[in-house]
């Protein structure tokens, strides 16, 4: 081969090195930060772009994907000068390449040392039991203080989480004891309450059944009442029937009676009596009137000429009689 054809075979291999080193194809999230003779040109997004050769060179490749950055513990004191280890755990985005390449060097331990100082700070402001028990408003306080110093970096913090809270052994145990302490006590108030509720229940069973039974002995004094009643009243009205019944037959009786004595009376008007059977009659009637229960009995002269006459009629029935015995 010619000496010529190995330096055209050697342009070509130049120009595609050029042509590589001058195309750029930018992934997905992400910004690349290209500087020209040394000084920041541009930014370049997704997508191909073609850069000066010699000139222009890729500085830094910033994904703007959300990091999760998991930071080491760090010791801090209470505000009673309890010594505990914190570890944190920070959520953050890139939202300026150029900030982000230019504004610090080491941008993950910047985040790391502020991170550390902010949470002492903060902490150290707290005792024991509000650091244990506030960790919402820790990790808010945090957030906020990140989020405002980063922001010349080119990164916006999302959130910070506090991943463990470390206290010291024998704090540990103190609070164990503690806990356990408050789940008996726990234990015996929700004892207590369930018999109370319990108590309350039967109690409650029990008045429950005193009222029924009342009202049912109420109801049955009711229906034996209303039952004496309707019988009372059903005697009642048998009685009075019964009387109606006495009382119409006594008026019946004596109507008969009446009417008997009138139509005697009549024929004895239609016989036309004499003095003598009339005297009978008023005999008869003195004699019913009498019934033997008088003890003192005025007898009028009428009745007396009466008697007189009826014990003539007797002696003389009974002179005739010997005399037919006699002629006997």
């Amino acid at each position: 081969m010619e000496p010529w054809g190995y330096i055209i075979i050697a342009l070509i291999i130049f120009l595609v090195i050029i042509v590589i080193r001058c195309l750029c194809i930018v992934p997905q999230a992400c910004v690349y930060v290209v500087e020209r003779l040394g000084a920041f040109h541009k930014e370049l997004r997704t997508g191909p772009h073609l850069l000066v050769p010699f000139l222009d060179r890729v500085a830094k490749k910033v994904s703007l994907k959300e990091r999760v950055v998991d930071f080491r513990p760090q010791q801090v004191i209470t505000k009673d000068n309890v010594t505990m280890q914190i570890d944190t755990v920070v959520f953050f985005q890139v939202t300026d390449a150029k900030r982000y390449t230019y504004g610090v060097e080491n941008p993950m331990m910047a985040i790391e040392n502020f991170t550390a100082t902010t949470l002492r700070n903060i902490i150290g402001a707290l005792e024991l039991d509000s650091t244990l028990t506030s960790r919402d408003t820790i990790n808010k306080d945090i957030t906020a203080i990140l989020d405002d110093e980063t922001d010349r970096w080119g990164i916006k913090v999302m959130r910070v989480e506090l991943k463990n809270i470390l206290p010291p052994r024998e704090i540990q145990e103190s609070m164990e004891k503690q806990m356990k302490a408050e789940r008996e006590r726990r234990e015996k108030i929700l004892q207590a309450e369930g018999e109370k509720k319990s108590q309350v229940l039967v109690a409650e069973a029990e008045k429950e059944s005193k009222i029924l039974r009342a009202e049912a002995e109420k109801e049955a004094e009711i229906l034996k009442a209303e039952a004496e009643k309707q019988a009372t009243i059903l005697r009642a009205d048998a009685m009075r029937e019964k009387k109606v019944l006495e009382a119409s037959g006594e008026a019946q009786a004596i109507e008969m009676v009446q009417k008997a004595l009138a139509d005697s009376l009549r024929l004895l008007n239609d016989a036309n009596p004499n003095d003598a059977v009339l005297r009978l009659k008023a005999l008869e009637a003195f004699s019913k009137a009498a019934d033997g229960r008088a003890t003192k009995i005025i007898i009028p002269s009428e009745i007396q000429g009466v008697a007189g006459l009826v014990s003539s009629l007797t002696a003389v029935a009974g002179n005739g009689s010997s005399g037919t015995d006699a002629a006997k």
